[in-house]
């Protein structure tokens, strides 16, 4: 992980969790066949790089992003260690037109993640953006049951947010009912979840946005009196694994919190960054 000194840890969360497991999961996902949904965000990124190592016979990701898609495509293929299954991606909207047209001609998958969110409290703050989150939050996952009861498929994985436990914002709320569509749609085929917290560096990212500043040489603002609990992009990858695979129907798997996850403030975290840089951080007393 590359930024795990950040959070005073240098193994991942889950590393006894996935290897106590790993026959199972590389059995499981061996050969199959895999619809990834939100798979070049850097959730599904990791997803889908943890999932090609278990030598699937196929894998399709589904993608709003073409840029991100073509830089999965590079990463993937500038790294050895990966070795190209049957590999596609289609820059389409997972509640389009186009999407019901490919998943019509697209009818054998074994599994589908769905890591397809729109994350961000700010797009509570005006109608337009706040009914395409309703939209992509619980509307498009809905659109996805239909055609898992249309074909036998192994498992469906949606992921969630913690935010979902005890919504304190729409965001929340509309996982919340997005996982209760999920618990009622469990009665007819096998399904699982995961909720985590706050994504380290993950694209849009409060994390994400330092690097940004520091990139065009701007000033960096943090709240200084909220701490976050935070994983990195491959431990929600590793997360999101685990649930698809090793999740009875109905479970939610989520990280427990230990001595290794711990709550952390956001001027530790830039402190940390910029020192990793060569940078002493100087704190101001007041925006001006």
């Amino acid at each position: 992980m590359e930024f795990e000194n950040l959070f005073n840890r240098k193994t991942s969360l889950f590393v006894d969790d996935f290897s106590q497991n790993i026959s199972v999961i590389d059995e499981a996902l061996k050969n199959s066949k895999i619809l990834i949904i939100g798979g070049a965000g850097s959730i599904g990124q990791s997803v889908v790089k943890n999932i090609i190592l278990r030598n699937p016979k196929k894998i399709d990701v589904i993608d709003i992003s073409e840029n991100n898609l073509v830089e999965l495509v590079r990463s993937l293929r500038s790294d050895n260690k990966y070795t190209m299954c049957e590999f596609k991606t289609f820059s389409i909207d997972a509640g389009s037109l186009e999407f019901e047209l490919f998943i019509k001609e697209n009818n054998n998958y074994d599994y589908i993640l769905n890591l397809s969110a729109m994350k961000h409290v700010r797009s509570e703050r005006d109608k337009f953006t706040l009914m395409r989150m309703i939209e992509v939050n619980i509307f498009n996952t809905n659109k996805v049951f239909e055609y898992v009861l249309a074909n036998n498929l192994k498992k469906y994985f949606a992921v969630s947010t913690d935010k979902a436990a005890n919504p304190g914002n729409i965001m929340g709320c509309t996982k919340y009912i997005m996982e209760l569509f999920l618990m009622e749609r469990s009665k007819e085929f096998l399904t699982s979840t995961a909720r985590f917290a706050n994504v380290a560096f993950s694209d849009g990212s409060l994390l994400q946005g330092i690097q940004k500043r520091l990139e065009k040489g701007q000033p960096i603002s943090a709240p200084k009196d909220i701490k976050r609990y935070f994983i990195m992009p491959e431990e929600a990858g590793e997360l999101c694994v685990m649930s698809c695979v090793l999740g009875n129907n109905r479970d939610i798997f989520f990280p427990k919190v230990s001595d290794e996850l711990k709550l952390t403030s956001f001027p530790e975290i830039i402190k940390k960054y910029l020192h990793k840089f060569g940078y002493d951080a100087f704190e101001c007393s007041s925006e001006d």
